[in-house]
Order: structure tokens, then sequence, then C-alpha cells
């Protein structure tokens, strides 16, 4: 940002919004034939949709985000888990955009999801929840999109698996978006990929408490499984150099002896992000969401590129040089596949100490070339 630009603050207090975008009688249909009703998405905006309806930005969150992307929650001492890019004078300012973040279908945080209650049981969903792919996600992105009154979307933007419902989205419904932000992610995952998940995954259901997907139903919670899946998956956000630098071997300060229990900093910062993940997130979700980057494949179908190909979208693909869960090779495969479709696509590959994680923080290279993005898509819908 130059000189001229506002000072950046917060959205403010935010309140989490609900629709009900499908019904028993009109429910979601999908990808595997099944049909899903009725289905309840939570939602936040901020900033002000403009009279055009052409400034809004949706957000696509990650497997373990939720729709509190900015701001302050009431009762919250923490803002969104993206706050730092979201608000005014940020680099999606909502002095300029309209920004949308819904949690995603499967998740926990106040859309359906397999700890729902199933209407024709009574019970939570369990395991009888239907398997999902990310073309679901983004049917029901699509709905709330309608239910809002919007039909052009200026961006969508997300991380991870974030980047993957934009990346799914822009493919498939190419004159629904003008711009869209992949960041961090993959179209089809290593060996490697599946098989932490696959670890995780098994770390849940092997929990006792898991009660074959019943935990609701029994009163019970397969936290120590979860836990664990979190801790393990927590490994492969950070580098090894950012774990170096915050820890190195520095023992825990309430360890006095060698044994087996928290000796070290590091087992103390994984085993408090595997206590607080069981307060805020659902093991079934996590199986669920989980399995759906798994399966996400794109660009495989013979015609995947046809409709990009006939209605292009600008594209901005970014990486960071120390991820090693979905490294640069991942984000160069979407751009090499976007450029034989003939798509306007910018590729950044952004120097950062902190892996994958490094998208949900402050990195200045990486946040002035999304505000440049975003610069240029503002300065052409205006035009």
């Amino acid at each position: 940002m130059g000189a001229s630009a506002p000072a950046a603050s917060s959205v403010g207090q935010v309140e989490r919004q609900t629709a009900r975008l499908f019904t028993d009688t009109d429910p979601l249909r999908l990808a595997n034939g099944e049909t899903l009703g009725p289905v309840d998405v939570a939602f936040e905006t901020y900033g002000t949709l403009s009279e055009a309806r052409d400034n809004a930005v949706f957000i696509c969150h990650a497997l373990t985000g939720d729709a509190h992307a900015a701001g302050f929650a009431p009762g919250a001492t923490r803002p969104g888990w993206w706050d730092n890019l979201i608000g005014p004078g940020k680099p999606l300012d909502t002095d300029r955009v309209f920004v949308i973040c819904a949690n995603l279908l499967g998740g926990c945080q106040g859309t359906t999801g397999p700890s729902s209650i199933n209407p024709a049981t009574g019970k939570p969903y369990g395991l009888s929840f239907p398997l999902l792919t990310v073309a679901d996600l983004v049917e029901v992105h699509r709905a709330l999109v309608r239910h809002l009154g919007i039909t052009t979307l200026l961006a969508a933007l997300g991380g991870s698996l974030g980047g993957m419902q934009v990346l799914q989205w822009g493919l498939t419904y190419p004159d629904e978006l003008a711009n869209a932000v992949v960041i961090a992610a993959s179209s089809r995952l290593t060996a490697q990929n599946i098989a932490f998940s696959a670890v995780a995954r098994r770390a849940i259901m092997d929990d006792p408490d898991f009660a074959g997907g019943d935990y609701a139903t029994e009163g019970l919670n397969p936290d120590a499984g979860l836990a664990i899946a979190r801790m393990m998956a927590h490994i492969t956000y950070l580098s090894e150099d950012a774990l170096t630098e915050k820890f190195g071997r520095q023992p825990h300060q309430a360890s006095s002896a060698p044994g087996f229990g928290i000796d070290f900093a590091v087992e103390s910062y994984l085993d408090h992000q595997g206590q607080v993940f069981t307060e805020r997130f659902d093991a079934l979700s996590y199986l669920y969401l989980s399995r759906v980057m798994d399966y996400f494949d794109p660009f495989a179908a013979a015609d995947a590129l046809d409709a990009v190909t006939a209605d292009p979208v600008t594209w901005l693909v970014m990486s960071f040089d120390t991820d090693w869960r979905f490294g640069t090779e991942h984000s160069r495969r979407i751009a090499r596949r976007l450029e034989l479709a003939a798509q306007p696509v910018t590729f950044r590959e952004i120097a950062s100490p902190w892996g994958h994680d490094s998208f949900l923080l402050v990195v200045p290279d990486y946040h002035a070339t999304i505000t440049a993005f975003f610069n240029r898509a503002l300065a052409e819908v205006q035009r």
C-alpha cells in the first residue's frame, strides 16, 4: 500500500447469520446422486454491497475454518481467523468490497454437517451423512450467493481447501466470478498428503469414544483421537525452520526430569493445540472434510477446461516457498493447467519462513500481491 492508503482497522463486531438454502422438499442434489435437505448455512458479511452488486468477494475457508473470518463475534476476545486480511485499509478493503464468508457444508459451526440432526431419525446423522465432494461445497456457496441477490462475484478467494473450492468454482461456473485467488492449494493430493489424513482419521475412528460415529447420541466425544489428529496436522502446517525458531530444543518449563510426558516446549505447544481444537471442532466434520480433499482432482475430467476456456476468469495462484504440505509444485501445476485453457493467470511464489500456515499470517509480499490484484479488479469494475 502507498502512503495515501487508509489506516487498517477492524470491521468491528459482527453477527453470524443463518440461511436455510435447501429443504426436504427442495433438497441439495449432491455430485454422487444423493440428496440432502434441509441444509442450513451459517455466514458472516463485512462491508457494504454496492448498488450495482458488483463488489462481492466470497471467502472459502480451509479444513478447520469457519464463517468467522474477520472482526469480533459477540463475547469473543480474538478476531476472526483472517482478520489481518479483511477490513478497512487491508488487502480486502471493506470500504471498497463486500466480503462473504460461510461455514462450509459438512462443517460444525452452524452449517449442516454429520453432527446435525437427521430429520428422518431425530438423531445426529453420524456416518449416515453422505460423502461430499468439493463440487458439493461449491453448490452450497452458489446458493448462498443467489440468496443474497448477487449474480456475479468480483472474486472468490481461499487458501488450502478454500483454494480448492475456488478452483472448482472457477472451472465449473466461470460466468459467476470475474476473478479467482487460489492460495497454497492443490488440484490433486499426493500419496503423502493422503497418508497424513489417513493417519489422522484412524486416530479419531480408533478412539473408543468414537462409538462408530454415534458418539453424540451416546454422550461421548473422541477427544483423544481428535487431538492427536490435530497435533499431527499442525506439524505439517509449519516449516522445520519455523518450529526451530519458535521452540528449538527448549525444555518444557514444568518438566524436571526426562520421561514420557511433556519434556520439550514443542510438545507442550502441540498438546495445547490438540486440546483447544477439541473444544471448537467436531470429529465427524474432520473425517468428512479431510476425505473431500483426498478425492479432489478437477482436471481429471476430459472436459474440465471447456467452460472456463469459453468464459475466462482472471486467476491469481500463490504458493509459499517453505510450504511442504502443498508445496509450490502443486500451485505451478494449477497455473500450467489454466494456461492450457488460455486463462489470464498470474503465479507468485512468496518467500515466508512459516510454511503452509503462511496464508493465514501477515507476510508483506503476500499481502501486497493481493492488494495489487484487487486494486486492478476494482479498477476494471469502475471503468
